[in-house]
């Protein structure tokens, strides 16, 4: 959708979820709101800018749809930097329908998704950051997800990548002064400078962590529960959630689907799949239940192999130790309360001994998950961090260049070479700091959006 089409057309939508509720909200924002006020919304006094006003909304033949508050934004002052109306309205499904169908046949469109916010960013009322920031903040799961997002809206990415583009732009300044006066100025002592290089660098590798980290609190980390049948999968996942959310039984095969849940480990979000036990010799329904078993397998970030204790390791719990030996897993020796421990759980460095039925072992699974999901860091919620993939690249590429510089630093090669460098580091680090994106990053952060946003 080109800016053009966006400064002409008068958009409309229901901004509030689907469903009954005690109010709806109904935008408008563009240029022909003026009259929509005129012909839709009727007050006793003439709408005042930012003033919730009670008014009727009226259809085209004049009759009436419902009493609610109606709030007039005069641009540039409002969501959009465009004239906006607001109406809050009751939130019956079927009236807020009929108030758009009433404001499009005053000459509005409907709107597309995340076109509000969409406009907001083409009108200079927010960057890029903060848009994909109220994507995340709408999308949040967790307390942590939302504080995240929120961190982002307030522009702390911004200024913590512009104070390291300043230091930057210092060292290139101090560069270029000594290049081309050598007579005048002296050339900068390379320690001092591999030094803020490596402050630098540290930063940089901070702030990627941080998005790493941050992505798992928006995203979820995918935890896939499998082992063999009646090892105490779906028991697991019961006393993870804190309820009875799948069956159990033990008749083997009474998981025949995949089961997912989310629960929260120091702010993010697990997705905890339990899956149909793994055996050979089953039958057609069975089968195809394993089948599904192996693509969670493979979908998740982390396999969490559950197996019995209380009994020796048959042929399906060693195969499955041997088929996820080379990626991440946490192994979960079960039934550790039913008599003597197999002697298989020695076998396995860093397993989990323990029963699903005490406290204590679902606190080493939950340490587990995270020191193997995200090496057990605290994330900060508080503080800006990437999210977007193009400001990873770009901080990718100011890392490997200060880099590169460094190591030039250390080699004795000449200063111009480490100009090179840095200057690469500076124009990369500008793709994060400022408004630089391509049309496809911008399609890609509104597609994300609900439509009425």
């Amino acid at each position: 959708m080109s800016a053009s089409s966006t400064n002409e057309d008068t958009i409309v939508a229901i901004a509030t979820p689907p469903g009954r509720g005690a109010i709806a909200v109904v935008r408008a924002s563009g240029p022909a709101v003026p009259q929509l006020i005129t012909h839709a919304v009727r007050t006793k006094r003439p709408l005042r800018p930012r003033v919730a006003t009670r008014a009727t909304v009226i259809d085209e033949r004049g009759d009436p749809l419902d009493e609610g508050l109606a709030i007039y934004f005069c641009a540039p002052r409002s969501y959009t930097g465009e004239e906006m109306l607001e109406l809050q309205i009751h939130g019956s499904p079927v009236v807020a329908r009929e108030v758009v169908r009433a404001l499009l046949a005053q000459g509005a469109r409907l709107a597309q998704p995340g076109e509000f916010t969409r406009r907001a960013f083409l009108n200079g009322k927010m960057d890029l950051r903060a848009a994909a920031a109220i994507a995340d903040l709408v999308e949040a799961e967790t307390r942590g997800a939302a504080a995240a997002a929120l961190a982002n809206l307030g522009g702390g990415l911004a200024a913590e990548v512009r104070t390291l583009r300043e230091a930057l732009a210092g060292m290139l300044q101090e560069l270029a002064a000594a290049i081309d006066f050598p007579d005048e100025v002296p050339e900068p002592e390379r320690e001092r400078f591999h030094e803020q290089i490596g402050v630098l660098l540290a930063s940089l590798v901070r702030l990627r962590r941080n998005g790493e980290i941050g992505r798992l609190v928006r995203e979820g980390l995918p935890v896939a529960i499998v082992g063999p049948p009646n090892a105490g999968k779906s028991s697991l996942l019961n006393a993870l959630l804190g309820e009875e959310r799948a069956i159990v039984s033990d008749e083997p095969g009474t998981t025949r689907d995949t089961i997912e849940e989310t629960i929260a480990i120091d702010g993010v979000p697990v997705r905890l799949v339990d899956t149909a036990g793994i055996r050979g010799h089953v039958d057609r329904l069975e089968g195809m239940g394993i089948e599904r078993t192996e693509r969670a397998l493979r979908e998740a970030r982390i396999a969490l192999l559950v197996l019995d204790g209380s009994r020796a390791l048959g042929a399906d719990g060693t195969g499955l130790l041997e088929r996820t030996r080379r990626r991440e897993r946490i192994v979960f020796f079960n039934k550790a309360d039913l008599g003597t421990l197999a002697a298989g759980a020695a076998n396995v460095p860093a397993a989990v001994v323990g029963s699903v039925r005490e406290p204590a072992t679902l606190a080493l699974l939950r340490a587990a998950i995270a020191r193997v999901g995200w090496g057990g860091e605290a994330f900060d919620a508080t503080r800006p961090h990437l999210a977007a993939l193009h400001e990873f690249a770009a901080v990718n590429a100011a890392i490997d260049s200060l880099e590169r510089a460094a190591r030039t630093l250390r080699s004795q090669d000449p200063l111009d070479f480490v100009t090179g460098e840095l200057q690469r580091a500076f124009s990369a680090l500008g793709n994060v700091s400022e408004q630089v994106a391509a049309e496809e990053i911008i399609d890609g952060i509104f597609s994300r959006f609900c439509i009425g946003k």
